[in-house]
């Protein structure tokens, strides 16, 4: 994936949303662009059409902080678009070799033990850890039961992205489909610009853009998101409703991975629900998952 490209689409993306209403500006006659022009987008921005014109096709490299946080108040970005157009600018110049996540040999990835007794200890929720391309790494008992359908399934090979576009269950197991495909391809797409040059990733990217319309149309959106902490509902096969609260914690030990663990509102169904897929996992030898590799 071209930076210059990624560059270029996620601009032009970010300027046709910003509604000249939205941005202060008066709407006018026989406008022939949905949001704002680049010469409103340069005025907002303090800087000549020209220079602006120069940064959205995709040259990004050496612009200082000053004028990418002048682009990101211009174009009302959020907290995760600012991040992102950091990123895209830090990898544009090579400066975010050293932030990048160390590559991981193409072998059997195991946790550190200490990492799996960790997520042992947690008995009330699902805990597990994945990557920027949604990989499931480690997890623990709790997890595996309610990622059964994830795991039942070798095509999905324990990747919670191709099992949302191209998992048959999906659908039942995400009763809020769409919103859960937004999210996923908004990671996808936050991973995207924090490592760029992740060659497993983009072979993920291409195999979904390929089979999935879905997807693509999404992808080719440019949203980003912080995804930290939330709410979801969840259909599962065997326990039926469950509405979790997720909260995902960036490992300072192993940077890119992610450690998320689900609970429950206390005295709730879903907490009752919860329970009940626990001495389902520790009786059903289904919930265990297939070795990951990479």
């Amino acid at each position: 994936m071209d930076n210059r490209e990624e560059v270029r689409e996620f601009l032009t993306s970010r300027r046709a949303k910003i509604t000249p209403e939205r941005a202060g500006l008066p709407t006018g006659p026989r406008r022939r662009v949905p949001g704002l022009r680049r010469s409103e987008v340069a005025a907002l921005a303090d800087m000549s059409v020209e220079y602006y014109a120069k940064l959205e096709r995709g040259n990004l490299a050496g612009v200082s902080p000053t004028v990418l946080e002048a682009v990101a108040r211009a174009l009302r970005l959020d907290d995760a678009e600012r991040a992102h157009l950091l990123r895209l600018a830090q990898a544009a110049d090579g400066s975010d070799a050293l932030a990048r996540p160390r590559r991981r040999a193409a072998q059997q990835w195991k946790p550190h033990p200490s990492l799996q007794w960790t997520l042992d200890a947690v008995t009330e929720g699902p805990a597990f850890v994945r990557n920027g391309r949604m990989d499931l790494l480690a997890a623990n008992r709790l997890a595996r039961a309610f990622y059964s359908d994830v795991y039942a399934d070798p095509h999905n090979q324990g990747n919670l992205a191709r099992f949302t576009f191209l998992g048959p269950d999906a659908r039942r197991f995400y009763p809020d489909w769409d919103q859960a495909a937004d999210i996923t391809v908004a990671i996808l797409r936050t991973e995207a610009g924090r490592n760029p040059h992740d060659k497993e990733f983009h072979d993920l990217v291409g195999e979904l853009s390929t089979r999935s319309d879905a997807f693509r149309t999404r992808w080719g959106a440019h949203d980003v998101r912080l995804h930290g902490t939330g709410f979801k509902r969840y259909h599962h096969a065997v326990v039926g409703e469950l509405t979790l609260a997720y909260q995902g914690l960036e490992m300072a030990a192993e940077p890119g991975l992610t450690l998320t663990i689900y609970t429950a509102e206390p005295a709730s169904p879903s907490e009752e629900g919860l329970r009940l897929l626990a001495s389902w996992a520790a009786t059903s030898p289904s919930s265990s998952p297939a070795p990951r590799t990479g």
